[in-house]
């Protein structure tokens, strides 16, 4: 046990460890130029914690080693919990119909190909390749971290998946602009896209929320309604991971029935967390916490997550990647690839039907 006599001293200094660890890749995400490039700190906590990993990992006591996984276990669950602030209902209404449909569409189609790919075409293990693809389906870093424990994948396949979401979700933050500017905006016939709809595409296909912030903010003389189009449609695959991760520890039960063969019944792990989750937004929707109390527990719990991914960067041993080779790259480029051109089209039919 994590705070059992023995260990609970080493626990807590591990805790306090990474939580230094988290406040630097705070601050370092604060600083204007990585803020302009919409780097989280989770992005930079991870990449802090590989190089603590591979470098420095055997001057710190071996005691420290609980509270390190305890950051990345039980502080993570708690974080996706109260991740449920950044979400309301209402939200979710105000893009409609047409939004929610991309949303679905997207993270369902995007998971499948995702996991199809990884496995059957370029041979990845079962808990990377779900991992690569939740990330590129729902919320990027986040969305890898609160899938991670239905898994119950090692920390470094957890690193593999969020260093996809960062490279090609970096790609989409300079594409998406650019499509606008030079094709979007100025054809007709099918390629044109009101503000309106290329916010819910946005929305519906880039990887983490912040990049989704950061495209509308680089279009010039971009509408409101394109900026809270993309938002909330972001967050509406956000809600979604509940649902996703529900379903996931049902299929993996399944799985698991199968190759037990036959005797005793299904055994159903339901994340909990994902439930809570999606009870903390509905809580969230009933407007009874301050709008700068609710701010302040997502910046809390920003910094938790932050932890959690520095821990799982902690765990992580560059020779745990030997055998994985371009596989991970492949299967997250043949997702960009659907996310940018079936996103596109599925948004503008959709758009057209709703």
């Amino acid at each position: 046990m994590a705070f059992s006599k023995e260990n609970r001293q080493g626990t807590i200094s591990g805790i306090i460890f990474v939580a230094i660890f988290a406040a630097a890749a705070t601050m370092i995400a604060g600083l204007a130029p990585v803020k302009a490039l919409g780097i989280s700190p989770l992005v930079i906590g991870i990449v802090m914690g590989i190089f603590y990993a591979n470098t420095l990992h055997q001057h710190i006591p071996s005691e420290w080693g609980t509270g390190i996984t305890f950051s990345g276990k039980k502080i993570l669950r708690f974080a996706i919990v109260f991740y449920g602030f950044r979400i309301t209902f209402q939200q979710i209404m105000e893009v409609g119909m047409s939004g929610f449909m991309v949303s679905l569409i997207m993270l369902s189609t995007t998971f499948i190909l995702g996991t199809y790919l990884g496995i059957k075409i370029f041979k990845m293990d079962r808990d990377t390749s779900m991992l690569t693809a939740s990330g590129a389906s729902v919320c990027g870093a986040a969305a890898v971290l609160a899938t991670e424990p239905v898994l119950k994948a090692e920390g470094h396949k957890t690193a593999v998946a969020v260093s996809m979401v960062v490279l090609f979700g970096t790609i989409s933050m300079f594409l998406y602009p650019v499509l606008y500017a030079s094709i979007i905006e100025p054809a007709t016939g099918f390629l044109h896209m009101t503000p309106e709809q290329f916010g819910i595409y946005v929305g519906g296909t880039i990887h983490e929320v912040a990049q989704v912030v950061a495209v509308p903010a680089s279009v010039v003389g971009a509408p409101e309604a394109m900026a809270n189009s993309a938002v909330i449609v972001k967050m509406t695959r956000v809600i979604m991971i509940a649902p996703m991760l529900i379903v996931l520890g049902l299929y993996l039960s399944m799985q698991a029935k199968k190759a037990g063969g036959t005797g005793g019944g299904l055994t159903l792990t339901i994340p909990w967390f994902a439930v809570y989750f999606v009870g903390m937004a509905g809580f969230n929707s009933l407007d009874l916490v301050p709008h700068d109390i609710v701010a302040t527990i997502n910046e809390i719990d920003t910094f938790l997550l932050t932890m959690a991914m520095t821990a799982l960067g902690m765990g992580t041993i560059f020779a745990k990647f030997k055998g994985l080779g371009l596989a991970p790259l492949y299967t997250a480029g043949s997702m960009f690839i659907w996310l940018v051109v079936g996103g596109f089209v599925v948004t503008k039919v959709i758009t057209s039907i709703f």
